[in-house]
């Protein structure tokens, strides 16, 4: 599997884009806060969590006795620069060149 199979596959489940999304709100939190948003065991989430360091989103670092949870954005940096910008950069310079037309126009 691929680096970026691993980040489609992490970023296909809406659990762990919540994850993502509380890491992106405030980064360094423990599995404590992290499965207090969720209706989930304990267990579940730490599956969640391990999915998604394999695919690069997530770093930890041990704190003490705890384990703080990083969002790493750079995957899904790199899956923009791949396979969305690519296909937004026609699009939008065809509108600029629409609009310049136009504009000479009148």
């Amino acid at each position: 599997m691929t680096d970026d199979d691993r980040v489609f596959k992490a970023l296909a489940d809406p659990t762990r884009r919540f994850l993502l999304d509380l890491l992106f709100a405030r980064d360094g939190r423990t599995l404590t806060e992290l499965e207090s948003g969720l209706e989930m065991t304990r267990f579940g989430v730490m599956k969640h969590l391990r999915l998604l360091e394999e695919a690069g989103l997530v770093v930890t670092r041990k704190s003490g006795r705890e384990k703080l949870h990083f969002l790493n954005p750079v995957p899904i940096r790199l899956i923009h620069d791949r396979w969305i910008d690519k296909y937004t950069e026609r699009p939008v310079s065809a509108l600029a060149e629409l609009k310049a037309e136009l504009e000479d126009e009148s």
